[in-house]
Formats: structure tokens, C-alpha cells, sequence
């Protein structure tokens, strides 16, 4: 099948400059600026960040670097690297929601709607500080912040017909009012790009062994199946060294030893492995437990000082080549939330090393779940790519075959997947993965991204808290006996 049509609003090369001259230049005395602002006097270093909005897309924050008035913007250095400040991913039927919800609007909310299909920047200062400083999420504005100006760009949506398009690039004056230019400006790169994806979707949980479909709009293709296991029979989750030793007979009469001493009780849980098909039943990539998930001493949660991980496999040359390794642990917060870190790991036969390069790192609710991602914006770094000419869209062929040396000469670049992790609120929890369609050349670059999806979602159950029981089909018959 064809891949999905998605669109990606992205903005760059973001710095703020004053004109030499102004009252709010921060080297002026003056403590009268744009909108009220009251600038700093100049023996301190004012901070400027900016929240970027689009439609209803959650808003975005960065920090905005400050440039000298007579900044080229050729010649420096902080608008020629390319790195995004914000990036806004719609799909085709977020975008049609979008062009729906304006239509059900009247026309004498005309301007209103127009305004709805805007990029936004608003511009703000966070007072006195470092520069470069971490911006507050409420903006500065509840610790002395100020607003000094907005910027807006209309996006075309034509009506649902997707484009690529520049919105703008280069400086932009902010802050004008009545038609009077303040001499602030902003510099901006933002675009419109066409980023297709495909798009997958599990049946079930992963640890229910489920199929996996390709979706395209309404139709749903199977294109995998996903089978979970337990890697070492008998060593699991959490056990006692006592009882480990004594013969069947003797339990009881362990149970009850327990009442009168105090052994130590063995918390992990390892061993999880899930397993990717391809339709034809050979497996094209795999996720495996490596390092157990066990709470830190005297607490019921996997700390990130000593976190369980997972290797994502993918065939070659007759066996299982390492991929990527994703770690991940219980945060310790008020908002619970599991952590997480996914690194690239390099080819044996490059010589280059054994330390993976960090794709994705961040948190996500435990209560809630959330969203894992891998973005590089236009940052490049390493891939793997099999020599396979498959076509994914015929779904025949294999490209099991994945020559070594791959590590300096493919790289990943923008968008490269996600997929969506269940929170212990959600019952059911059917991960939808989606990667860009760049980055997949055969079979197994795709399941290799299904399998990384199947550890994610898993690694919520594996952090759930010791004093929870955690459901059937993650817990292990022992003999007779159920492991809990």
C-alpha cells in the first residue's frame, strides 16, 4: 500500500535583534520598551524565548539568541546551523478536521478563521539572567516576563491539497503597532515539507503476540506478527533464593519460614522478548530484554541510576545483528512518568567503536502514556540500510542482507518514526507506529521500528511499581507455582 500523507510546519534559525538606536536596545539605559516592557539596565543580561503556536497544536518554547543590530545574517554563525526550534506534524485528517472546523464557523468570524491557519510567534523577555538560560513553560511570564510582539504567517492549506511551500526566511519586524515599525526584529526560517509516512498498527497489546496491519486511510493490510516470549523458562520477575533451592515437597514448609525469617526477597523482571514476522513466518527484527528491570534498594521502582534495557535486533548474514538499545526506568517526580533513552548502535565492522549515538531521550506519563519519537530535524546521523531493492508498497522480497560498514555512509535525517506508548490508566493498549518513508528500503527496515515500538510499550509494564501485580500474560509459570 501507499504511504500515508502527513505535512511537518517546521521553524529554524530563530534570533532576535534590536536596532542600535532603539530605547529597547539592551544596551540602552532606558527602561521603557516595546508594549510596556520594562527592560533591564544594562549591567544586567536580559534572556528572550518565544512560544510558537499553530492551529490547535500543542504550543512550542524556545530560547531566542540576541544579536548585535548590525548582525549579517550570512556571516553568523547562529542562523547557518540548522537546527529546528519547533516542528508541528499533521496528518491528512488532522488537516481536514482543521479545514472542517473552520467551515462550521460563520463568516462574520471570517478574520477569526483566517487567524486559526497562522503560525504564531510570540516573542517575550525572561528578565535578568544567563543567556541562553532554560525557559520557563509558562513563558517567563510568571517569573517577570513581558511580551514584546508577535509574529504571524498564514499557512495555506488550499482547501486540503498538501503542498510544500517556504513560509519565510530571513528577518521580520515585530512588535509594530498602528503601522509603526518598532525595529525589532526576528529572524525566521519556516516551511511547509511534504513528509509521507507509513503508518502501523498492532491488533492487540504486544504481549498478547498480536498481528500488526499497515493503514492507509480505511484499509488496514497485515503485514506482521508480533510473538512474545519469555526468553529463560524459570527465571523471572520475582522469586526467593530459598525457594529456588528447596525441592517441591518443601514448600509449604518454606511459605511458612518466611513468617520467622527474613529472606531476601529477589524483585526483576527479565527476560521479555518479542519477535517480528514477516507474512511468510521468518523473523525480520526482534526486541530482547538484556539488563532485568529491579527496583533500587528499598524502593518498589527501576531508578534511572540503574535502568532495565532492551537490544533491537535485525537479521544478517545468518544471525542477529544489534541494532539499537533503548534503556528505561521510573522516574522520581510528583508527575509519575517513565523515562526513557534510545542509542544507535554502531556496526561491529566499522571499527568506530562500541558507544551508541543518542536518537531519543525524554518522558512520558505513567499514568496517561504519551507519544515516543525519533525527530533529527535536519540534524543527520547514522542509519542502517540493507542493499535491498524491495518495494514496500508490494510487500515481496527481503533485504535480510545488510553489508557491513553501513555506519558512516547512510544517515537519518528529519522525521524518522513514533509510535504512540498506552499509560497504566489504558486498558488495551494497541501501539500505532508511524516512520517516514525515507528511511525505509525493505522489510526489516520497517519491522525493526515495530519491534523498537513493542519494547516501548513493554517498558511501561516493566516499570510499573514492584507492589503491583502486573497482568497474566507477563507473569510466568514456575512448576507449579505462579511467579508474581
Amino acid at each position: 500500500m501507499d504511504p500515508c500523507t502527513f505535512i511537518r510546519i517546521t521553524v529554524g534559525n530563530l534570533a532576535l535583534k534590536f536596532p542600535s538606536s532603539s530605547s529597547s536596545s539592551p544596551a540602552s539605559n532606558s527602561k521603557t520598551t516595546l508594549s510596556g516592557l520594562q527592560q533591564p539596565p544594562s549591567t544586567t543580561i536580559p534572556s528572550y524565548h518565544c512560544k510558537i503556536k499553530f492551529a490547535d497544536c500543542r504550543h512550542q518554547i524556545t530560547a531566542l539568541p540576541l544579536l548585535p543590530p548590525d548582525t549579517d545574517a550570512n556571516c553568523s554563525p547562529l542562523l547557518q546551523n540548522s537546527a529546528l526550534s519547533a516542528c508541528f506534524n499533521l496528518s491528512k485528517s488532522d488537516i481536514e478536521k482543521l479545514l472542517e472546523k473552520s467551515k462550521s464557523k460563520s463568516n462574520s468570524n471570517l478574520k477569526k478563521r483566517m487567524n486559526k491557519s497562522c503560525l504564531k510567534i510570540d516573542v517575550y523577555s525572561s528578565g535578568g539572567g544567563k543567556s541562553g538560560a532554560v525557559v520557563s513553560k509558562r513563558c517567563g511570564l510568571s517569573s517577570g516576563g513581558r511580551f514584546i510582539g508577535r509574529v504571524s504567517m498564514p499557512v495555506d492549506l488550499n482547501h486540503g491539497e498538501i503542498k510544500a511551500s517556504g513560509l519565510h526566511s530571513g528577518w521580520i519586524g515585530i512588535g509594530e503597532k498602528k503601522g509603526k515599525r518598532s525595529g525589532v526584529e526576528l529572524h525566521v526560517s519556516a516551511k511547509v515539507e511534504l513528509d509521507p509516512r507509513f503508518v502501523f498498527k498492532f491488533e492487540g497489546e504486544p504481549e498478547c503476540s498480536p498481528q500488526v496491519v499497515q493503514v492507509q486511510g480505511s484499509c488496514r493490510q497485515p503485514v506482521f506478527s508480533c510473538k512474545f516470549s519469555f526468553r529463560h523458562s524459570g527465571d523471572w520477575n520475582s522469586r526467593t533464593s530459598s525457594s529456588i533451592s528447596r525441592p517441591k515437597t518443601s514448600r509449604r514448609w518454606v511459605r511458612n519460614s518466611f513468617k520467622g525469617e527474613q529472606d531476601q526477597v529477589i524483585k526483576e523482571r527479565k527476560g521479555w522478548s518479542v519477535t517480528i514476522h514477516d507474512l511468510s513466518g521468518s523473523p525480520v527484527a526482534a526486541a530482547s530484554m538484556v539488563t532485568p528491570f529491579v527496583p533500587l534498594s528499598g524502593s518498589d521502582r527501576v531508578g534511572k541510576s540503574n535502568p532495565g534495557a532492551w537490544l533491537i535486533l535485525r537479521p544478517g548474514e545468518g544471525t542477529w545483528k544489534p541494532w539499537g538499545r533503548l534503556e528505561a526506568w521510573r522516574e522520581r517526580s510528583s508527575a509519575d512518568s517513565l523515562g526513557y533513552r534510545f542509542e544507535l548502535l554502531p556496526d561491529a565492522g566499522t571499527g568506530v567503536g562500541s558507544t551508541g549515538i543518542t536518537l531519543s531521550n525524554g518522558i512520558i506519563s505513567s499514568k496517561t502514556g504519551g507519544k515516543f519519537s525519533i525527530d533529527m530535524g535536519t540534524f543527520n546521523s547514522p542509519i542502517s540500510s540493507p542493499s535491498s531493492s524491495f518495494d514496500l508498497g508490494s510487500w515481496s522480497g527481503s533485504g535480510s542482507e545488510s553489508g557491513s560498514g553501513w555506519w558512516p555512509h547512510f544517515m537519518y535525517k528529519g522525521f524518522v518514526m513514533s509510535s504512540t506508548v498506552g499509560g497504566e490508566r489504558k486498558e488495551g493498549s494497541k501501539p500505532e507506529v508511524e516512520v517516514g518513508v525515507h528511511h525505509v528500503t525493505c522489510t526489516e527496515d520497517a519491522a525493526v521500528f515495530v519491534a523498537l515500538a513493542a519494547a516501548m510499550d513493554l517498558s511501561m509494564d516493566a516499570c510499573k511499581l514492584f507492589s503491583q501485580k502486573l497482568r497474566k500474560e507477563l507473569r510466568q509459570m514456575q512448576g507449579e507455582e505462579l511467579v508474581l
